[in-house]
């Protein structure tokens, strides 16, 4: 097995098509040297995606990212990277090639990337296929914020109940909503309202994991879709969501201002509907906000 295995290795590195292995938290666990050369990684090196990203953009190279605000693009890029099965698009290196890039994903959110040069094929269409992967990514995108938006976040909250009901996976649903929102707003104006969205879902993007979906669903309330989670697991990484928000001073008018928000949790159950869980999660929201706001409550 091991011979096979070197072998494999050894096949993969000769290859023009370039091909990458990323596990559940975005990290780079081997490339092979046409990826290594195309994004310009030592041998030796295992970045995270994101840090990946910025250090390209950063010196001039790599991917091609049409964006004046890096880090506006980083997180609605995060809000969908890894969120399907799989997932097949162009993508442009500074470089001038032309790559088809698929993405598939396994179920502990392990992603394998293959890349293959398709410069020399006929560009016919090329500009209609760019405009609709445009469009498809509007769709899937909350404008204000720029993570993904409820229609997004509804179909993988379809997905991971599919999963619960033929395969018994673990899976959570955890809705958030800023505390004294109205409140806000009234006094400090919706101006205001709008940086502190913006921050909220920046801090919150930053605490998911590649596997995770996080999103938001309307005005002031965003869910996150944990799959193969715990309801304890659950728990944790939004109690350090939490944390990352009692920290937030965003308004540069008002230094002292902070934000809070509460939670609910409810774990998915075998023949559920997506208004099933969220209705059980919702209800865990409300006891927390009539518990005191600030918390997290999970479904009875």
């Amino acid at each position: 097995m091991d011979k096979i295995f070197r072998k494999l290795l050894h096949l993969f590195n000769d290859t023009p098509v370039l091909a990458a292995a990323y596990d559940g938290f975005d990290r780079l666990r081997y490339a092979n040297q046409a990826f290594r050369s195309a994004y310009f990684l030592e041998a030796d090196e295992t970045p995270l995606w994101s840090d990946l990203m910025r250090r390209n953009f950063e010196a001039g190279r790599g991917t091609v990212i049409r964006a004046g605000d890096f880090d506006a693009w980083l997180i609605s890029t995060q809000s969908r990277r890894g969120k399907m099965g799989f997932r097949a698009f162009e993508t442009d290196p500074v470089d001038g090639r032309w790559l088809w890039m698929t993405e598939t994903v396994q179920s502990d959110g392990w992603m394998l990337c293959i890349a293959n040069d398709i410069t020399k094929l006929r560009a016919h269409g090329r500009t209609v296929r760019q405009d609709l992967d445009k469009a498809i990514k509007a769709s899937n995108t909350d404008e204000l914020t720029g993570v993904a938006n409820r229609r997004f976040v509804t179909a993988r909250m379809g997905e991971m109940l599919q999963r619960t009901q033929t395969e018994g996976r673990a899976g959570c649903v955890c809705v958030l909503d800023l505390d004294n929102f109205k409140y806000i707003n009234d006094r400090y104006g919706h101006q205001a309202g709008d940086v502190i969205l913006r921050d909220f879902a920046v801090r919150i993007q930053r605490e998911v994991r590649r596997s995770d979906c996080f999103g938001r669903i309307g005005g002031e309330e965003f869910v996150v879709v944990l799959p193969n989670t715990s309801t304890a697991a659950a728990e944790l990484i939004v109690a350090r969501m939490l944390a990352a928000i009692r920290n937030s001073r965003p308004l540069s008018q008002s230094a002292d201002f902070g934000y809070s928000f509460s939670a609910g949790i409810a774990p998915a159950q075998r023949g559920d509907t997506i208004d099933d869980v969220l209705a059980r999660a919702d209800t865990a929201l409300y006891s927390a906000k009539m518990a005191g706001r600030n918390r997290i409550h999970l479904a009875a």
